[in-house]
């Protein structure tokens, strides 16, 4: 089978309860662009139990057509289930190429997808664009710890496939106005074809407070904070923002703040509205994980630090100084 037969840019729209991941919204973007580009449809792919919702938000993302498939097996992730019935739709409707998050379930999905049809999967991208006389998506990802980066093609089979990187992209405009094709299947798969069950969902503890991929404000540390007890200084200011702590991997490495937690390479991508560095020297694999940050605000004691090539504003200065004098002025403003 030619490649020329096969249409269409596909994005995964990950649900977790019935609720809409923002990652399936983010590349929604990203899809629209090479749709655009191919001169094809950009397609919503949405499989769950009462996935109303995101059906409607994959509309309003700027979908064409929208793919449902709804039923109680798939209520939960399942290797099994989800990736029978995306392999029954990539067969029936031979997708070109297919955005998937790298969470954990969209690195499962994907993997498992990309061996069945015997074509190439690129994992944990940062970044793609389409060679429009080739048709072919450029993935871009870190190799060898972040120190320089690939462009890797699929040029040979179809679907091309690619992983990418939660917050690494801003979600698009909302056009509700849009009017997708929904279209639904009715794939049903046996109960015990599914060889993994979901006995009990417990909440981690570090999921309690804000997650660090969706705070407005980060507070991050970095070696600089010399002691797992001086990141209280950085929650404190996190609280009186309203935001979360994060850290370097030198941080989480020392046994400061939990893995959860750690912005990077081989960290989370964060893109708040506000990144407030403390004591982080700016190694490239930590500017991987937050260059894209609205605002970013860097306070370090070394002048040529790599942090303040990428900051905003940057303060050179004692962080322990510092954060007490900010915190103080936010309490002042905000009457606390």
């Amino acid at each position: 089978m030619g490649l020329e037969q096969y249409k269409d840019v596909w994005v995964f729209i990950e649900c977790f309860q019935g609720k809409p991941k923002d990652v399936g919204f983010e590349l929604m973007g990203q899809g629209r662009k090479l749709a655009d580009g191919l001169k094809q449809n950009l397609c919503a792919v949405v499989i769950g139990k009462d996935v109303d919702e995101a059906v409607k938000e994959a509309n309003y993302y700027g979908a064409d057509k929208i793919y449902v498939v709804q039923g109680d097996e798939y209520a939960n992730y399942s290797s099994d289930a989800y990736g029978n019935v995306f392999l029954q739709l990539c067969r029936k409707y031979k997708p070109n190429t297919i955005l998937i998050g790298a969470t954990i379930n969209g690195r499962d999905l994907g993997s498992k997808v990309a061996v069945s049809l015997r074509t190439g999967l690129t994992a944990d991208c940062t970044a793609l664009f389409l060679e429009e006389e080739t048709g072919n998506v450029v993935w871009e990802r870190p190799a060898f710890g972040g120190n320089l980066y690939a462009q890797i093609l699929c040029s040979e089979t179809r679907p091309q496939m690619g992983t990418v990187r939660p917050c690494n992209f801003k979600k698009p405009e909302k056009v509700e106005s849009n009017n997708a094709e929904i279209i639904r299947e009715n794939i049903k798969m046996n109960s015990e074809d599914i060889t993994t069950k979901l006995i009990e969902f417990l909440k981690s503890k570090d999921d309690l407070g804000i997650k660090i991929e969706e705070a407005e404000f980060i507070i991050s540390g970095g070696r600089g904070m010399k002691a797992a007890e001086n990141f209280a200084m950085l929650q404190e200011l996190a609280d009186v923002l309203g935001g979360t702590v994060g850290g370097s991997r030198a941080a989480v490495d020392a046994g400061w703040i939990p893995q959860t937690k750690q912005v990077g390479q081989t960290g989370k991508t964060v893109t708040p509205k506000i990144y407030i560095a403390c004591g982080i020297s700016g190694a490239v694999q930590h500017l991987a994980g937050m260059s894209s940050s609205d605002v970013i605000i860097a306070i370090n004691k070394d002048a040529s630090a790599p942090i303040f090539e990428v900051a905003d504003y940057g303060l050179v200065g004692d962080v322990f100084e510092v954060v007490p004098a900010i915190i103080k002025e936010f309490r002042i403003a905000k009457n606390l």
